[in-house]
């Protein structure tokens, strides 16, 4: 065995965990420094409670709290994308067919929704739209998550006819 290459053994050495708790044990060094120990360790102690040194907790619940706005901003916008208030103008249609809405009181997209639920005469019956204002209507509100009047009656045809 080579000499002078150990390090030296101290069979006193003591040992402070954070909590206060000190001991006496053989080390290479003579003093240790620990942050948890069985006096304090929820395994032991059978207490619940979070041990975390590094931050780590908290950088989770932060990353937690911003998944949980994420998702509140997202169904806030699906919210409003879906709105019934939501303006003729919005929806992309020519000009012309907005127009021809506004003429018959029709504004926003809740009131073009029920004038639909009367069925595609009622608003082809609307002087100034014609089948393509109609249909593009329709195209532009599916686009944006609306559900028509139609679609439901065509689901229940489907169900029906299934069974």
């Amino acid at each position: 065995m080579k000499e002078k290459i150990h390090p030296t053994y101290f069979p006193e050495a003591t040992v402070t965990c954070a909590c206060g708790n000190t001991w006496k044990t053989g080390s290479t060094q003579e003093e240790l420094r620990v942050d948890i120990c069985s006096n304090c360790h929820p395994f032991y102690t059978g207490e619940q409670r979070i041990v975390d040194t590094e931050g780590q907790v908290d950088r989770f619940y932060k990353r937690l709290e911003a998944r949980q706005q994420h998702i509140a901003e997202q169904e806030e916008k699906h919210a409003a994308r879906i709105s019934p208030l939501r303006p003729m103008d919005e929806l992309g249609l020519n000009k012309r067919a907005v127009d021809a809405f506004k003429k018959a009181d029709i504004e926003n997209a809740g009131q073009f929704l029920e004038k639909l639920a009367e069925g595609d005469e009622a608003v082809l019956a609307i002087d100034g739209v014609g089948r393509k204002a109609l249909s593009d209507a329709k195209k532009f509100l599916r686009r944006f998550g609306y559900e028509l009047p139609e679609d439901a009656i065509s689901e229940e045809e489907t169900e029906a006819e299934a069974a």
